[in-house]
């Protein structure tokens, strides 16, 4: 007597669908905060590029005995910057150049970002603005997730 078996091998659809539903839950999850994240990085080195910046420029100024409206020239604060013998100027996370990115100002103004991140308008990014804009980010985000 012969019995017949046949083995049953692979996938039915309704398991595929569900994979693919839960890779589908997953990506809209991930995504958003993989996206908040390169945007809250992006502020926190423009934050910090200002204020070796501004580091660089006090140091000028005190070892060349400016006064506070006094402006120095990206090559004069260049070799305070701390990056290497000759420093280097940093670059800005979104044009990945420095002169087209931030403005020095004179000894007694902050250093400001002047990049055009976001319409078109072309906006001065001073330390102060973008601390607030991440303050601002961090609420926004505990909101989400008390909601």
């Amino acid at each position: 007597m012969k019995v017949n078996r046949t083995s049953k091998r692979g996938f039915t659809l309704i398991e595929i669908m569900i994979v693919v539903a839960i890779i589908g839950l997953l990506a809209a999850i991930a995504i958003p905060n993989f996206v908040h994240a390169r945007t809250q990085s992006q502020i926190n080195a423009c934050i910090n590029n200002l204020r070796q910046i501004d580091a660089a420029k006090q140091q000028w100024a005190l070892e060349t005995k400016q006064g506070p409206t006094a402006s120095p020239t990206s090559d004069l604060i260049q070799p305070y910057m701390g990056r290497g013998a000759a420093g280097s100027l940093p670059s800005c996370p979104l044009t990945n150049s420095f002169d087209n990115s931030y403005t020095i100002n004179d000894v007694s103004t902050p250093p400001a970002c002047v990049v055009d991140a976001t319409n078109g308008a072309g906006w001065e990014a001073t330390p102060a603005l973008l601390e607030a804009l991440a303050k601002s980010l961090a609420q926004a985000k505990k909101k989400r997730r008390a909601a």
